[in-house]
């Protein structure tokens, strides 16, 4: 079966099977029915701006063939990023967590620049930047991504996010421990955020009648 996604940016298609074989072959017609279509409307398309992913747990993909567009033929790449989402080959989301990771904290010095310890923006105003600034930049599409959060790993990187997201509104000394901050400010873990908006956003679609089959994250 071969699923085609659309935005006004890019076009993604997904081919799914049993069989590396099968998948080639899926993905092989589906591609030349693009050529098709782009021949009939005369529109060109780089081919070598075509990624191409197999995301499997596979370590052998014996059968599969690279299919070819417009007489380039695709390469497996790396990770691949659509909508602002990292796709990896195995679907650990770990590259994901990092990028995002650099870009909270990015974002966190950005925001330290406009308060100190004595002067600038109060308390008040520095958990209102990080709830509705940095920490959606963490939360964006965890509807896709969340089991990535589950890692131990994960857990740790994300709540060194958090922990100066609340030493920095808090103010206090920096061996405070985290989970007294967190209760002290309102802030739940950052895993817990991440599964409440990923089980909010399925619900939504659900409620919608957008989804099918509708799978939860647990809480813990």
């Amino acid at each position: 079966m071969v699923y085609l996604f659309k935005d006004m940016q890019m076009t993604c298609l997904l081919a799914v099977g049993k069989f590396p074989n099968m998948v080639s072959g899926l993905m092989q017609w589906a591609l030349l029915t693009i050529e098709i279509w782009c021949s009939e409307v005369g529109l060109s398309v780089n081919p070598d701006k075509t990624g191409l992913v197999a995301l499997t747990r596979k370590r052998k993909l014996q059968g599969f063939f690279e299919p070819r567009f417009f007489g380039v033929k695709l390469s497996l790449s790396g990770p691949v990023k659509y909508l602002g989402v990292i796709l990896d080959f195995r679907l650990t989301w770990r590259e994901h967590v990092e990028v995002k990771m650099r870009k909270a904290h990015n974002l966190l010095w950005a925001c330290r620049r406009v308060f100190g310890a004595g002067w600038g923006l109060g308390p008040k105003v520095v958990h209102w930047l990080y709830v509705t600034i940095v920490r959606p930049t963490l939360t964006f599409a965890s509807l896709v991504w969340w089991p990535g959060c589950q890692m131990a790993s994960t857990k740790k990187k994300l709540s060194t996010v958090q922990r100066l997201a609340c030493l920095e509104i808090t103010g206090v000394i920096r061996t405070t421990p985290t989970g007294v901050m967190e209760a002290l400010i309102g802030l739940p873990p950052l895993e817990l955020v991440i599964q409440e908006e990923a089980r909010s956003a399925a619900h939504r679609l659900w409620s919608l009648g957008c989804w099918s089959y509708l799978h939860l994250p647990t809480r813990t």
